[in-house]
């Protein structure tokens, strides 16, 4: 399995979960939006499990990268 494969499986779980509570909090917390949540929760759960791959799949590089967004020392 490649490395980059690896780790966007294990920062998609995290990246899901952190999706999903931002969904459900913002869902069960504005009154408008709590009297749907019948139908709004489902649909924060589906779309979690969509883009927490999309989103893993561009932190992964950047957990590997040494030197990620530090400016390479200067002379020796």
């Amino acid at each position: 399995m490649n490395t980059d494969l690896f780790i966007t499986a294990l920062v998609s779980m995290m990246t899901n979960a952190v999706l999903f509570g931002a969904g459900a909090i913002t869902v069960l917390s504005v009154p408008a939006l709590n009297e749907q949540a019948k139908y709004l929760l489902p649909v924060v759960i589906v779309a979690s499990f969509v883009l927490a791959p999309v989103a893993a799949w561009f932190i992964a590089p950047r957990m590997r990268a040494r030197n990620w967004k530090r400016p390479a020392p200067t002379g020796a």
